[in-house]
């Protein structure tokens, strides 16, 4: 893509003034964070024919450091957004580890076959791509 079709897709990039929301974001200090999205109108005034949205952040610890998993929380109020934010965040987790066990399964079941080229190719010095691990510098 070039530089002017760059600059031409950035002049249509238009809001949706029908969909616009406000952020609000609470935090216990500890472990959750909440955000609040409430709908708002193009002149910044509350828009009561929609209802809020909620979602649910929090860093858990893994071998590799912190994971941060978001989630939406399914609910009308901040109490009741706090009071499913654990379920949200637990499913999000199991979620998490499904895709990652999923994920292991595809990678254990490749068949490598000897001499065979890698999806993309090589590229080398003589090959175009340049700076691959057979070619360019290492």
């Amino acid at each position: 893509m070039s530089e002017e079709d760059e600059l031409q897709g950035l002049r249509e990039l238009k809001i949706d003034p029908e969909n616009l929301y406000r952020e609000e974001i609470f935090t216990d200090l500890r472990i959750a964070t909440i955000r609040r999205l409430v709908p708002i109108k193009a002149d910044g005034s509350p828009d009561e024919t929609r209802e809020p949205l909620f979602t649910g952040q929090t860093n858990l610890m893994s071998q590799a450091g912190p994971l941060p998993v978001e989630c939406p929380i399914d609910a009308r109020s901040l109490e009741e957004a706090t009071e499913k934010f654990p379920a949200a965040i637990q499913k999000a987790v199991e979620q998490l580890m499904e895709e990652a066990r999923e994920i292991r399964r595809r990678e254990a079941s490749r068949i490598v076959v000897p001499g065979a080229v890698p999806p993309g190719g090589f590229s080398g010095s003589g090959g175009g791509g340049g700076g691959g691990i057979l070619g360019g510098g290492l």
